[in-house]
């Protein structure tokens, strides 16, 4: 690389800012004055602050003078093929928790936590279950509360509902789309 300290002379800075003046772009200018590089004219040109330029002024090499390239127009999109839909599957929506003092029995029975068991926020410690339990929204919203697993947020029962194996999951998604 060429250090361009050098190369600007009184001379090829008037001649720089004439040919700003006149409209010619930094590459131009560049190979105009030879020696120099266009971001090299583009930074001395900031440095001087040369940042207005002549309203009607057209580089020699103007827009006017040269043909454009040729712009494509925009394609349009590609026709969506029409997707089979299956409209029978109904998905029914997931009660909540039921917010009574009776145990809450869970599908597999193998866990029944009784509403003086779950803790709010404030009670909750670093060893309990962080299951939420009912709506956010309302006073009664409660977190499971259990022995929590080491290392784990949840109990035994709630970590697996959390940490379902990957091929469950994904047979699960099947039958929901199918």
């Amino acid at each position: 690389m060429m250090d361009a300290g050098g190369t600007w002379t009184d001379e090829r800075v008037e001649l720089l800012k004439k040919l700003w003046t006149d409209g010619l772009s930094a590459s131009q200018i560049a190979a105009e004055l030879g020696n120099v590089t266009r971001n090299a004219v583009i930074g001395k040109v900031h440095r001087l602050g040369l940042s207005g330029r002549a309203k009607d002024a057209k580089p020699a090499g103007s827009a006017a003078a040269r043909p454009r390239k040729a712009t494509r127009a925009p394609s349009a999109p590609a026709p969506i093929a029409p997707q089979p839909h299956n409209n029978n599957v109904v998905l029914a929506p997931i009660p909540l928790q039921p917010v009574a003092e009776e145990p809450v029995v869970f599908a597999d029975d193998d866990i029944a936590i009784p509403m003086s068991e779950r803790v709010t926020i404030m009670d909750l410690r670093e060893s309990m279950c962080r299951w939420p339990m009912g709506d956010p929204t309302k006073p009664e919203f409660r977190f499971c509360g259990g022995r929590s697993i080491t290392g784990l947020p949840y109990c035994n029962h709630h970590a697996r509902i959390a940490y379902q194996p990957v091929a469950d999951r994904k047979r699960e998604r099947k039958l929901i789309r199918a």
